[in-house]
């Protein structure tokens, strides 16, 4: 018994030494709980001071005003975007449609009262109407057309020509004709202005004077002119050439600088 009293003994003076250890332990938690509890509250308590600090000073509001119209600009730069190429090319259209417009340009049929009775086969100047054509910032003169402007131009030219023997009173024969169309060039810049040959076309035809025969040539070509450069048309046999407008005409018209 006296041995159980003793084990007793030393338990409870085991307990009373761990005793301290175990409140110390408790107590140094309980303390960075509260550490942590206060430095957090400071934290927040920062942030609110500062937060409360930008409002005043207007930052805040500058910032909400400038993300509420970011997406309205950037749908206005979309729509600028989009716009632009729209609006320049409607702007390059008129302005071509009004070059165009105003090109220079002609286009003549065959004076009907053409001085072609004589039955001549060499080739002659062909003389046009201007009253029944037009002329565009282009003149015409003697059988010419002289430009105003310089530039590159379009030249164009149909001569049709046609025989029956019921309207030839002098029978000629025409079995073996040449009907030859010549497209020429007077240079002003020259000191002597010499015809310059742009282009021909035609051939022998080989008709029967017996029926109605008919033959049309029709040639163009781009050439650049300087300003009074001149234009005419040759035809060999020209009393032959059809006089209807539809038939045989002269013309050109200015392609670019």
């Amino acid at each position: 018994m006296a041995a159980n009293d003793y084990r007793a003994y030393l338990r409870n003076h085991i307990d009373m030494e761990e005793a301290p250890a175990r409140v110390s332990h408790t107590g140094s938690t309980h303390r960075a709980l509260i550490y942590a509890t206060l430095a957090v509250m400071g934290l927040l308590q920062v942030v609110s001071s500062v937060a409360i600090l930008l409002h005043l000073t207007g930052y805040l509001r500058e910032v909400d005003i400038a993300s509420a119209q970011q997406s309205p600009s950037e749908e206005m730069h979309s729509e600028t975007l989009i716009a632009d190429p729209l609006r320049s090319m409607k702007e390059k259209k008129d302005r071509y449609r009004k070059k165009e417009t105003h090109m220079p340009s002609a286009h003549l049929p065959i004076k009907t009262t053409n001085d072609i009775s004589s039955k001549d086969p060499s080739p002659r100047t062909i003389h046009w109407e201007v009253n029944q054509g037009t002329l565009m910032k282009i003149t015409y003169r003697d059988g010419r057309i002289l430009v105003d402007k310089p530039g590159y131009y379009y030249v164009y030219a149909k001569t049709c020509f046609r025989y029956s023997k019921v309207h030839d009173s002098d029978k000629k024969d025409v079995s073996n004709v040449q009907l030859v169309q010549y497209i020429y060039h007077e240079k002003h810049t020259q000191s002597t202005i010499r015809p310059i040959l742009l282009s021909k076309s035609g051939g022998v035809l080989h008709w029967n004077t017996t029926s109605y025969n008919m033959y049309c040539v029709e040639q163009g070509r781009g050439i650049q002119l300087n300003k009074a450069d001149g234009l005419f048309v040759n035809v060999s046999n020209s009393w032959l050439l059809d006089r209807e407008a539809e038939g045989t005409y002269f013309g050109t018209f200015k392609i670019s600088d």
